[in-house]
């Protein structure tokens, strides 16, 4: 009993003794990405088409891109389901290809814009689609909480906010957004101007051959002499 009370604590000292590894510090926790657009949409759940035509346009491609290399943001205004269900049969499927494009980017403004800001945003709305043309053109009212958007074709009301970090917005808006370029034809442009005349050479002069005056005078040196003659042969009559 003596002989192990005497090995315990000298097992103890000599586990304790053993050098252990330094242990490495923990990785710090990567720094969180862009927000995927289409990611947010699907954990909604209801916004299957529009997430369809985003990806098919490759739209949704740019838009996270966007994301990750400009620090304006974005703003998304997503049709959901039901409103694309609201569309005539067929609608969306007669788009051609660049109408479709046009069409996803026409729901995307190129900054974030927070809800608090509609009421002083200046109309027309600039879109991924353009906004320079009229027929492109998107106006925005707000009175309070209840924002109206009209494109000259559409009339449509912002539901809710999906997400909002202060860099992507993303609104619920109860109908999809047609712009009136769809309807109406673009004006044709305007004629180019005529090409320039060329200047008619300058026409010569026309050739009038010289008078000659010697065989107007020999006739007339021929009726003096005959009036001579006639003269001087009367004279010389008895």
């Amino acid at each position: 009993m003596k002989t192990l009370v005497v090995q315990v604590p000298v097992l103890v000292f000599l586990i304790n003794c053993i050098p252990t590894a330094p242990q490495s510090p923990a990785a710090a926790p990567a720094p969180p990405g862009p927000p995927n657009v289409t990611a947010i949409l699907e954990k909604d759940g209801h916004f299957t088409v529009f997430i369809k035509l985003l990806q098919s346009t490759k739209v949704a491609d740019n838009l996270n891109s966007q994301l990750n290399a400009s620090s304006q943001g974005l703003t998304i205004l997503a049709p959901p389901d039901a409103a694309f269900a609201g569309l005539k049969a067929g609608m969306l499927n007669s788009f051609t290809e660049d109408q479709q494009v046009d069409l996803a980017q026409f729901h995307v403004l190129p900054y974030y814009l927070p809800q608090q800001r509609f009421e002083t945003a200046s109309n027309p709305l600039n879109t991924e689609a353009g906004g320079s043309s009229q027929l492109l053109a998107m106006n925005v009212t707000a009175v309070g909480n209840q924002v109206n958007i009209t494109t000259g074709e559409t009339n449509a009301t912002v539901s809710s906010t999906i997400y909002d970090d202060n860099e992507l917005a993303v609104y619920e808006v109860d109908r999809v957004l047609l712009p009136l370029r769809f309807y109406v034809p673009l004006p044709p442009p305007p004629p180019s101007p005529p090409p320039p005349k060329e200047a008619a050479p300058e026409a010569s002069p026309a050739y009038s051959a010289p008078v000659d005056s010697s065989g107007a005078k020999c006739q007339l040196g021929r009726v003096i002499h005959s009036m001579i003659c006639v003269m001087l042969a009367l004279a010389a009559v008895p």
